[in-house]
This record gives structure tokens, sequence and C-alpha cells, in this order.
């Protein structure tokens, strides 16, 4: 990150670590390399750091280079944010403790990849009608070799000149029914959650806040995905309305669901970083006391980067 230095604290992991389990890279979206990204969460006293990038796992390895290389006080949890459509709706769900290197799970992520190049080039043509002409290699090139989404196509727009912020940008051009808007043909939750435990992981419902839902289809939201086998809804975000954090932890009660947390980081900001605000509400149990396997195997995963 351009006139940052980002250095290594050497103490070990904390008994009581700060969990922040929802994080991304440049592999997606996020504008910090894995390094960067893993150097930061050390710098803001995060324990335990999953990162989950949108339908890859291509951070994830550079990120577990980078923990050895530096001898980090961190845990990394191998994750990824799946994109999936639901009555209309786009929900994403995380995927936590997966085996990146599963057959399963790297032909699924492939069809995503195919599905989210095919809404590109859509968005793209889209744009090009709206005589604002180079939006796919623009927005490729910002990529950078990684998935690319939407937060691409916007970060293009803002440097076109055609909105000054993020907000401004899917406002006006991205949101649904604005000129670049293109629906999605993502895969069902179902399958979402049928890769994530094929693989070995846990599948948690990521923001279900910010899906735009009133409390009754939110509800019916999290009652199939509780009754497709999912098994951890997010509580707790750096960013809420209030009482929402309350809300959502009596939603994980209600649907026996274990309690998520995560920043979603992407890059600095001043009311979304790595760690911040990241406490469960009583009455939960959290995703990691539950599935304490989605930790356990990151033991496994740091011993074999030591080659041990």
């Amino acid at each position: 990150m351009p006139g940052v230095v980002l250095t290594a604290v050497t103490t070990p992991v904390s008994a009581f670590p700060i969990y922040d389990l929802h994080s991304h890279t440049r592999a997606s979206d996020g504008l910090l390399t894995p390094e960067q990204l893993v150097l930061r969460a050390v710098e803001q006293r995060v324990g335990v750091l999953a990162i989950t990038d949108h339908d890859t796992t291509d951070g994830i390895i550079p990120a577990r280079e980078a923990i050895a290389r530096h001898q980090l006080p961190l845990r990394l949890i191998s994750g990824v944010e799946i994109s999936t459509l639901w009555e209309n709706h786009e929900i994403h769900i995380v995927g936590l403790g997966i085996d990146i290197a599963h057959p399963g799970m790297i032909a699924f992520l492939a069809g995503q990849a195919g599905r989210r190049l095919a809404r590109a080039q859509l968005i793209a043509e889209r744009l090009e009608k709206a005589h604002i002409p180079g939006a796919l290699a623009g927005a490729l090139a910002l990529a950078e070799g990684g998935a690319v989404t939407r937060g691409h196509f916007a970060r293009f727009l803002i440097a076109a000149g055609k909105a000054d912020n993020m907000q401004q940008v899917f406002k006006n051009y991205l949101a649904r029914g604005k000129t670049g808007y293109v629906p999605p043909q993502w895969c069902t939750i179902e399958q979402a959650i049928d890769a994530i435990h094929q693989s070995g992981g846990r599948a948690i419902v990521a923001h279900p806040g910010r899906y735009g839902l009133s409390a009754k289809w939110l509800k019916r939201l999290l009652a199939h995905f509780s009754e497709l086998g999912g098994d951890a809804m997010e509580v707790a975000q750096c960013q809420q309305a209030p009482n929402e954090r309350q809300q959502l932890a009596r939603y994980a009660q209600d649907y026996q669901l274990a309690a998520s947390q995560g920043s979603d980081f992407h890059q600095a900001c001043p009311w979304i970083e790595l760690g911040k605000k990241l406490w469960l509400p009583g009455g939960v149990e959290s995703v990691w006391q539950r599935f304490p396997d989605i930790t356990e195997s990151v033991c496994s995963q740091e011993s074999s980067i030591r080659g041990e």
C-alpha cells in the first residue's frame, strides 16, 4: 500500500484472540496484497483471520507463505465468499475452513469464474452502449488477474470521471435498474453449501443485514439456509445499524445457527478496519466454538508451509 509501512509484530497469538472471519485481498476486490493484509491484521491485533475473496481462493497460499516468512502471530483460516442467487436476490455465502485443493471446490469455483466473466462482458457491453468505452479492459486491468467484480467497474468509472466515490457510482451506474446493471446468474445457496461441505468447510450467511430484505424475507432466507444444512450466520460487523447486532443474534438462536463475525475488509477507511468492533452478543454460540475444526485445520496448514 503506497506510503504505508507495514511491519511484523512478533508477540505470540493471544489466548483470547480477536477473530476476523471475513476479509478480501487483491485476488478479488480488496486493495491489499495477501502479504499486506496479514501484516495489517497483526498490527490491528487480530489473532485469527479468514481470507474470503469472492469466488476464488488465490490469496490463501501467498498469505500463508507471508505468515511463515515473517513469523507472524496470526492463524489463517482458508475461506471463500460465494455469490448465490435466491428469490432474485444476490446472497453471499462464506465458506470457512475449506480445503482449497479439493477437486470439487476447484471445479465449482471455475464455474463461478466463468459466470463472473460472462457477467463482466455484459456489463461492459451495456456501458459501451451508454458511450463509456473500454470498461471491460479497464476492470480486468484493475483486477490484476484476480476475480473481476462490480467493484472493479466502479473504480474504472470513478477514474473515468463518471462519479466521485463508490456509493455514487453504484447508485448511478451499477445498481439494479441502472445503465451498467446486469442480473447475476449465480449458483443456488444449496449448491454453495454442498461445495463448502464437500471441501471440509462450514457455510455462513454473509452480512445478512445488507441485502435490503424486510424482517419477513430475512427470516425466510435464514430458515431456507438452515433447512439446507447451513452452519452459521454473520452477526457482528464493523458498521451496523443500532440494535442490528442484537436482532441478528436472536435470529441465530431462532434458526439454531452459530454466530460469526467479520469486518468484510477491502481497504482502510474510517469506519471499516480489520478486527474493529467485532464482538458477539451473549446467548449465541460462536462458529469457532461450535465448529473447532475450522481453526484446528489451520495448525496442519501452518505445519505444511513450514515443511514439518
